[in-house]
């Protein structure tokens, strides 16, 4: 054991000799010219690092592996010029993540003004803000390190030691964000985002402090109207990243086997490469006319039905497609929820069904029994025996009983209550032939079900509630 940790020691100090030699010649000439010194300094080095520099190579090696203008890739690093907005589009895994919680953290302790500083955090959820863009992986507090913020739960901000704030912001409330005002933002999984442009316009009028405001947008892409447009912008500096970029920092045949079985695929390019791929020509759905349709909701729902399309078998990829729906007072059919449940067991996607049930106060459920047949009904009353369930048997194919429900959105007598991606990724994607990437429109199915026993077979009893 002590002939291996003395041969991984002696790697290691070669290694990293080697890298102190190479900086050492890099910076020699740079000690005493001022040319070659500005041409050699990162922006924020002083004349004092170059002596300040660790001789000891395993100190060097440490130095090295917590710098993050070292470590980073080329892409991760902010672009030159005179942008307002920095959008980084990039695949699962890229590294999108680190690079906002590195910008962040690098204003809030090496601006000239970071005391002053006062920054937005703005995320699809609540949730997502704290769990991924702070708590995360690769979130601020995980890269910290020695200058690590303190998070006030209560009155949702970080605060680092230089005296610097951030505030984290929901999409789901856009109304939040009229108030307070802000030098930087860093907006993550814009695409994803509930109510994109009432949130997006509530920032921009909000981020006016400083000389020049700026914000970061990381996301996988999709194609939303606000992102195109936000592409589309002079003022956008434009970067892309893909997965395999970043291999080095994923689990090994991450990348092998997704590309096995993605690889190319429409989901592929947009998922892992980073691509922001058109809606199909031929899908039923069209994605500017969903955004069109997308309101708020505040009346009162006369019925509601929870629709659920129970996967055929079970495994990592398999997901319950499970869709509330509702009929407001004009008739209109209202898109509430998506409540699916990727990767569930049977007695998952049950109790999921019951929460979806019970959350909205449904009228009833509506179960495909295709695949289970009987054992649909009998696990979603092994949770709540007195549940309302009338299962349905699919006769048609899938194209044909989704074409009526496209007609209602054509005709405008369906709107969205929220943004739900994964669900309108489905629709806009779903062609004759089914999705581009061969895999079953679980949540698509689920909406066509619902709205289908909506509007199409009969109004059912009335009730009249809020939501």
């Amino acid at each position: 054991m002590a002939d291996i940790a003395g041969k991984h020691e002696a790697r290691l100090t070669e290694a990293a000799t080697a890298a102190l030699e190479a900086g050492r010649r890099l910076l020699a000439p740079a000690r005493h010219d001022q040319g070659k010194r500005d041409a050699v300094l990162r922006p924020d080095m002083r004349d004092g690092d170059l002596v300040a520099l660790p001789g000891d190579p395993l100190e060097f090696a440490g130095v090295l592996s917590r710098d993050w203008t070292f470590l980073r890739r080329r892409e991760q690093a902010p672009p030159p010029g005179d942008w307002r907005s920095w959008l980084i589009l990039g695949g699962r895994g890229s590294g999108k993540t680190r690079t906002g919680a590195e910008w962040v953290h690098e204003l809030a302790t090496r601006h000239p003004n970071a005391g002053e500083l006062r920054i937005a955090l703005v995320a699809e959820t609540l949730g997502d803000a704290r769990e991924v863009m702070i708590d995360g992986a690769s979130g601020i507090c995980r890269i910290a390190r020695a200058k690590r913020p303190d998070f006030e739960t209560s009155r949702r901000r970080l605060v680092w030691p230089s005296g610097a704030m951030a505030q984290i912001f929901s999409s789901e409330d856009p109304e939040s964000l009229r108030g307070p005002q802000f030098h930087f933002a860093w907006c993550d999984e814009l695409a994803k985002w509930k109510y994109a442009q009432e949130c997006w316009d509530m920032l921009q009028f909000g981020l006016r402090l400083g000389a020049r405001p700026r914000q970061l947008v990381t996301t996988t892409p999709r194609p939303v109207p606000l992102l195109k447009a936000l592409m589309a912008d002079p003022e956008t500096a434009l970067t892309r990243i893909s997965t395999s970029a970043n291999r080095a920092n994923l689990a090994p045949g991450f990348i092998e086997a997704l590309a096995s079985r993605y690889g190319g695929s429409r989901l592929g390019r947009q998922e892992l490469d980073g691509e922001l791929i058109e809606d199909r020509d031929d899908a039923l759905w069209k994605r500017e006319t969903i955004e069109a349709l997308t309101l708020r909701v505040t009346g009162p729902l006369r019925r509601i039905v929870v629709a659920v399309d129970p996967p055929a078998s079970a495994g990592a990829n398999a997901c319950c497609g499970i869709v509330v729906a509702g009929l407001d007072a004009t008739g209109r059919g209202v898109v509430l929820a998506d409540c699916s449940a990727p990767a569930a067991s049977p007695a998952a996607w049950a109790g999921a069904v019951v929460r979806a049930y019970r959350r909205f106060d449904a009228d009833r459920i509506v179960a495909e029994i295709n695949q289970g047949g009987d054992m649909v009904s009998a696990m979603l009353r092994s949770v709540d025996a007195a549940l309302p369930v009338t299962t349905v048997r699919a006769t048609r194919g899938k194209y044909l009983r989704a074409e009526p429900v496209a007609a209602l959105y054509e005709q405008g007598r369906v709107i969205h209550a929220g943004r739900f991606s994964e669900l309108e990724d489905q629709m806009c994607d779903f062609g004759p032939e089914g999705l581009s990437s061969g895999r079953s429109p679980d949540r698509l199915d689920a909406l066509v079900w619902a709205l289908t026993a909506l509007m199409l077979e009969g109004a059912g009893e009335p009730r009249v509630r809020g939501i």
